[in-house]
């Protein structure tokens, strides 16, 4: 019902304001960002959330910051579904990456990669479980973009082999702490996979096109920009940040890039990616 309340708003703006082609461009750039922040819902909200408990939760709350940030992911989750905004198979793929996520914030914070600074009681061992919505977040982006965007593709790589790349990814990010770090090589692959990949998306009318590793970029870039913010506003904290706020190293970046093919990969197999033909 809302998304068809939306859909008959959009009709009725570009009818009203689009008169040519400079109008068409310029309605077609916002529709893009409206789209972009639509698919950001659950990732924003959670934003939201950690950048106003840090500027206004009460101290000495009966209930902690950490464990009101569980129960908040909770609620917009459940709403999410039950208005339809992520479909139940969306959501179980989400919960994947959740789970993923949660393993790798264990080991982690047992290697001393980064902390949580607050103490909660909804936790396992050092990780709140808020921690793994913020995972979530990035699987709940990946799936709704898919669709608000109507994804198509061109030379899209084997689910198969873009699968043995995703466990490579994840092994190695546990390995490295022991093993050679092979993530330049890892950053390699990804481009032999995807390299010839193109995504077609459409902000409005007319499907546009860009390097399928060119958007893996900007994803990874602007999730960069959203740990800045959590780090901000002390939701965790990486070594050097204990006793005030850093930047988040660029490395991270690059981890941030891997981790999100991961998420890639669980949401093609719910779409059961094909190739398709570029059309006009």
């Amino acid at each position: 019902m809302l998304q068809r309340r939306l859909h008959v708003a959009r009709a009725v703006l570009h009818a009203r304001w689009v008169r040519g082609p400079v109008s068409q461009a310029a309605f077609e750039f916002l529709a893009f960002g409206i789209k972009q922040a639509w698919a950001c819902l659950f990732g924003g909200a959670m934003l939201g959330l950690l950048m106003l408990t840090f500027l206004f939760y009460p101290d000495g709350a009966l209930l902690s910051r950490y464990d009101f940030l569980v129960l908040a992911a909770v609620a917009i989750q459940v709403t999410m579904l039950l208005t339809g905004l992520e479909t139940w198979e969306e959501a179980r793929i989400i919960l994947v990456f959740h789970v993923v996520g949660t393993i790798m914030e264990l080991f982690k914070t047992h290697a001393g990669s980064w902390i949580y600074p607050e103490d909660s009681y909804l936790r396992i061992g050092a990780v709140p479980l808020f921690s793994g919505f913020m995972y979530a977040a990035v699987g709940s982006y990946l799936a709704r973009v898919w669709r608000i965007f109507a994804f198509r593709f061109t030379h899209f790589p084997p689910l198969w082999l873009q699968g043995l790349l995703a466990v490579a990814i994840y092994v190695n990010f546990f390995a490295h702490h022991w093993l050679p770090d092979i993530r330049l090589a890892l950053f390699a692959v990804t481009v032999l996979i995807y390299g010839r990949c193109w995504v077609q998306f459409r902000p409005d009318e007319a499907y546009r096109r860009m390097p399928l590793v060119v958007g893996f970029l900007l994803v990874a870039l602007f999730i960069w920009f959203a740990e800045n913010l959590g780090t901000f506003a002390r939701a965790w904290a990486y070594p050097g940040q204990e006793d005030g706020w850093e930047m988040v190293s660029l490395a991270k970046l690059g981890s941030w890039y891997l981790l999100m093919i991961i998420s890639f990969v669980l949401v093609a197999t719910v779409h059961r990616a094909r190739p398709t033909k570029f059309t006009r």
